[in-house]
């Protein structure tokens, strides 16, 4: 019984975050138990527990006035999560040039072939999970494990704030390729310098974009 129960409230926890993510729950949307709880086939209890995680991460408030909140991230934590991107990620990709191995030169084509793809259909929800993605495999590619497990613990406020921009800008998705596969090409011969810069570019680009919007 306990181990259903675990898996019930992360399933509660997961749907209810996907919903946040995807904007379906937009900054402000208040969220009843009850209702989530009918939505997903289950008790509230599951729900309740998710809800709490979710506010621990910073997705929604809780409060005995206004009950369970969305939360918007503020122009303060939408800079902070862009210069801490921007520090660990411009060291990685110096780090990187002309020494990541082969089966991570492998990832990254095939994660930026993904890219050009959505850059001609259009969907801008595949390619905030493959700019996320190419972000992260930047990470692993490296090996420090401090550098990948803080960007997965922020792997979702990243994809909330690049779906968001994408959102706003549907001709990012190709910019944003483009500047990804610069910065990949960089890396692959060995051009530290003019990977970091290019990083710090693209993300000092999508700070501005939404803390200016």
């Amino acid at each position: 019984m306990n181990a259903q129960r675990a898996l019930l409230k992360d399933r509660a926890y997961e749907q209810i975050k996907e919903l946040i993510l995807n904007w379906t729950f937009t900054p402000g949307t208040f969220l009843s138990e009850r209702r989530l709880a009918a939505q997903l086939g289950m008790s509230k209890t599951p729900v309740r527990s998710a809800l709490e995680r979710l506010a621990n991460e910073g997705f929604v408030t809780i409060s005995p006035q206004q009950g369970v909140v969305v939360r918007e991230f503020s122009v303060e934590e939408i800079v902070d999560l862009f210069d801490i991107r921007i520090a660990l990620e411009t060291f990685v990709v110096k780090s990187l040039a002309n020494r990541i191995d082969e089966a991570y030169v492998e990832k990254l084509e095939e994660n930026l072939d993904g890219q050009l793809e959505t850059t001609i259909n259009g969907d801008y929800e595949r390619a905030t999970v493959l700019d996320t993605d190419f972000h992260v495999l930047l990470c692993q590619a490296l090996g420090n494990r401090e550098i990948l497990r803080t960007m997965v613990h922020l792997r979702d406020k990243l994809y909330r704030v690049v779906y968001r921009v994408l959102q706003y800008n549907r001709q990012r998705i190709a910019t944003s390729y483009e500047e990804h596969r610069k910065i990949a090409g960089a890396i692959f011969t060995g051009d530290g310098e003019t990977a970091a810069r290019l990083v710090q570019e693209h993300l000092e680009w999508g700070k501005q974009a939404l803390v200016t919007r």
